[in-house]
């Protein structure tokens, strides 16, 4: 016998201060995650480029994991999951050290060791069960319905991006510096919602609940007008449908069509500059806009600047010095970003928006293979814990790899950059921890085994009770539940 949790049941009401003892650690995630909701300053593009808020709790996060290492109150790591966090460090290292030019190569080094290093790592250490996987899920859901709320406002009222001569393009409150920002944290919360509601270890009410919030985000996702976020939502929704099941699959389905039927079809929700959106999907190689064309050229100078040096690239942050040498005719001279607040600007393209090819470009093969080779392992350790059926937690598979599929299949028409970014560190982070289990097996319930430094209290007769008086303590309810394998996985 083993135990599986289930959020904040009925039976059990949450000790506040009992809360704070024990998932303090997580407070530096949540603020990682909810800061974002911090608006950026109208008129200032540049802003999505400096350090924000939730780049400072990132900061805190890390600092707060060393802390508890030393403390010895951290998961266990496997041998594969050394390997995955830390070989893409020894590949930055050898980016920053042949580059160019290493000084100037520094400040992307600590972004990157930042984004898919240090962050993941912390992540890794410091969520120690599936009662706090959710906590720190939640938290998109619940940044992505405050941003999306604040984009429909925008949209309805004209106090948007700019969009085909109308500011109606929602963009929250990340400004038109960074029109993906927004369209990002939604369909982050979009897919968490969405996996929440097929899971199906979790209450009815959370269910519908979750359910109803991925309906909810559909509106704002659409008014965002980016090709690549549905595209990407698309992608992860299915496969998050078809890991939980054809029949539950069916169901979403039917009413997620049917709200973009009413939506669009009824009450006219954009619907001529969704379907023209729709359409120059389809038209990116017969009768691409600029923006398409600009990225194809950009796309082909990462390549030549990867064919240049191919073992380790131009060097971190050397995109931009090489563009022009390697560029074609074709390149504009930058994007038109203007609405919500911000008078007209003309930004430069300073990267390929292809992650994949920004790092081949300046990381060359080494570093493609140490940071994309160990994304690869943990899609494959996901999707192998999810079809063994996860331990009586596979709700936290769902949304792990719903989130991780998102993040790789956007990486394939954009790139890091913006206030958003450090959002990658934590979708990394979550998705480590669902396809690498600690090896004690203490990950599906608070006080579970293996996990140095914490304790649950023996109750009467010990062994589980004790484990439900801990669920009780923590406003998780504890129940008995067979799995196979006597520690929980």
């Amino acid at each position: 016998m083993s135990l599986a949790v289930t959020p904040f049941g009925s039976a059990a009401r949450p000790d506040t201060a009992g809360l704070l003892r024990r998932h303090w650690p997580l407070l530096p995630l949540a603020s990682t995650v909810l800061l974002l909701l911090a608006p950026i300053a109208a008129g200032d593009a540049s802003t999505s480029g400096k350090v924000g808020p939730a780049d400072a709790a990132s900061l805190v996060l890390v600092l707060v994991c060393a802390v508890q290492a030393l403390r010895g109150r951290v998961r266990e790591l496997s041998p594969l999951g050394v390997a995955v966090l830390g070989v893409p460090a020894v590949g930055l290292a050898v980016a920053t050290a042949t580059a160019g030019d290493p000084y100037a190569a520094l400040p992307g080094f600590v972004r990157y060791l930042q984004v898919f290093v240090l962050v993941p790592a912390a992540i890794v250490l410091l969520v120690r069960d599936a009662g706090e996987f959710r906590l720190a899920a939640g938290c998109f859901v619940v940044l992505a319905l405050v941003q999306g709320a604040v984009g429909v406002v925008q949209f309805a009222t004209h106090t948007g991006a700019s969009y085909q001569g109308e500011d109606i393009r929602a963009v929250g409150t990340f400004g038109p510096g960074d029109v993906m920002g927004m369209a990002t944290v939604v369909a982050y919360g979009l897919v968490v919602a969405t996996a929440a509601a097929l899971a199906p270890g979790l209450p009815g009410r959370v269910r519908r609940m979750a359910g109803g919030a991925a309906l909810v985000l559909v509106v704002p996702l659409v008014l965002s007008f980016s090709r690549g976020a549905w595209i990407a939502t698309v992608g992860a929704a299915l496969l998050v449908m078809l890991l939980a099941g054809i029949r539950r699959a069916l169901r979403v389905l039917l009413a997620l069509a049917a709200a973009g039927v009413v939506l669009v079809g009824g009450f006219g929700v954009g619907s001529e500059m969704v379907a023209e959106r729709l359409t120059s999907i389809t038209q990116v190689s017969s009768a691409p806009d600029q923006s398409v064309t600009d990225r194809y050229t950009m796309w082909a100078a990462a390549e030549s600047m990867w064919r240049e040096r191919p073992a380790v690239g131009v060097g971190l942050k050397g995109f931009p010095a090489n563009r022009d040498g390697h560029s074609s005719l074709g390149l504009s001279s930058g994007s038109d970003t203007a609405g919500a607040g911000q008078a007209f600007i003309r930004q430069p393209l300073l990267s390929p928006h292809n992650m994949y090819l920004l790092v081949l470009s300046e990381q060359g093969l080494i570093g493609l293979t140490a940071l994309a080779g160990g994304w690869a392992a943990l899609l494959v350790a996901g999707l192998r814990r999810c079809a063994s059926g996860g331990g009586g937690i596979r709700d936290c598979g769902l949304i792990a790899i719903g989130l991780f599929v998102w993040q790789l299949t956007d990486f394939l028409y954009a790139d890091i950059g913006g206030p958003s970014t450090v959002l990658t560190g934590v979708i990394i982070g979550l998705a480590a921890w669902w396809a690498l289990p600690s090896p004690s097996g203490g990950d599906a319930f608070p006080g579970g085994p293996g996990r140095a430094g914490v304790r649950t209290a023996p109750g009467p007769g010990g062994g589980p009770a004790g484990a439900a008086a801990a669920g009780r303590r923590t406003g998780l309810v504890a129940a008995p539940r067979a799995v196979p394998g006597a520690d929980g996985r």
